[in-house]
């Protein structure tokens, strides 16, 4: 039994319920001659996979939707074997060569060389070239991404990229340049409400309060994804809806708090080597480390009364969050943020104490 998110995932650019304007652009690029390669980035839970998918459908029909799960080995220079799964259909293929860490340029030459230097089969196809898309593409080292900057120049004629992901802050100016840059932002309050709506409609299990509607499209941050999961636990949890319903929050978002706690209980060595156990446990769960440093930062914020020391925590939060998405290893600049935090809490309350 599938999931309401993706029960009710749209399969086709018409269908989708906002940034109608980018859907009808996108619909005249794919019926143009000169489909160009495409990098989309935004938010988490904005519609980006969503989109792509659309956008497969529009340019191949719905032999794109037949896809099957290969799983295929590459070989390093120094012969070790690397195992990667590959979503593929007689179209497209997908693949997130981050999966691989370091050695994603192996996966990104071997794969990329294979399928540009291959005619499209299908004579019926609507479309002479094969479509590569790449998830999470601003994981990819600087070694893939120079080769896949040379890839994308030598196979235009067979092979189209469309890469996926949340910022291009980490993509290199080449490949943002070979590229048509698509931003997906993040849906409104009111959007999001609208999908909650037309999904309980469709399950026939309404109705859904507006004020109840409401509340979860702002608890979810504007991550539509989260919105819809929220609201089949919602279901699950009390039915029919009620407008005083307790939202049901995310087991990783109670730990967190937990760490919160932590931080303004003790600033010591101590304490800062127990913290950075519990981050290592969120990033060893999946959580995405950008996700946890704003998490933390607002629920230190929140739970502070000077206002001069939320502005710094706001500061320093902006200034590792900058950190994050520039550098490589995650918990390096999370238990620094948190070092940070510990040294101006302790001197603000030494300050307040004189």
């Amino acid at each position: 039994m599938a999931l309401w998110v993706d029960k009710h995932r749209p399969n086709n650019l018409d269908k989708l319920d906002y940034h109608t304007d980018l859907s009808a652009h996108l619909k005249k690029l794919c019926a143009s001659g000169d489909f160009p390669h495409m990098l989309v980035f935004g938010p988490s839970g904005s519609g980006k996979k969503t989109r792509i998918v659309a956008i497969l459908r529009e340019l191949f029909g719905p032999g794109s939707e037949k896809i099957k799960i290969d799983q295929r080995i590459f070989e390093t220079p120094s012969k070790r074997k690397l195992e990667l799964n590959i979503v593929s259909s007689n179209y497209h293929l997908e693949v997130n060569p981050s999966d691989v860490g370091n050695y994603d340029r192996v996966v990104i030459q071997d794969l990329l060389k294979e399928v540009a230097q291959t005619q499209q089969v299908d004579a019926s196809a609507q479309k002479r070239f094969k479509v590569v898309v790449i998830h999470e593409a601003d994981l990819l080292t600087r070694d893939a991404q120079a080769g896949l900057r040379r890839t994308m120049e030598k196979y235009m004629g067979n092979l189209r990229i469309i890469m996926c992901c949340n910022t291009t802050s980490k993509i290199i100016t080449p490949i943002q340049s070979r590229c048509l840059l698509v931003r997906v932002g993040a849906p409104t309050t009111q959007e999001i409400c609208k999908v909650l709506h037309k999904v309980v409609k469709k399950e026939h299990c309404g109705p859904l309060p507006e004020t109840l509607a409401l509340k979860l499209a702002e608890d979810s941050g504007r991550n539509l994804r989260r919105a819809l999961l929220m609201l089949e636990t919602a279901k699950v949890q009390c039915h029919p809806f009620k407008d005083n319903q307790e939202i049901p929050r995310m087991d990783w978002e109670d730990f967190i708090r937990q760490v919160t706690t932590a931080i303004l209980k003790a600033q010591t060595p101590e304490q800062l080597q127990s913290v950075r156990g519990q981050l290592y446990e969120l990033i060893n769960h999946c959580i995405d480390p950008t996700t946890i440093l704003k998490t933390l930062a607002k629920d230190i914020i929140d739970r502070v009364d000077a206002n001069d020391i939320k502005m710094r925590f706001a500061q320093e939060a902006a200034f590792y969050e900058h950190r994050l998405r520039t550098g490589q290893k995650a918990i390096f600049h999370l238990e620094a943020f948190v070092a940070k935090i510990m040294s101006v809490y302790k001197r603000h309350l030494m300050a307040m104490d004189m």
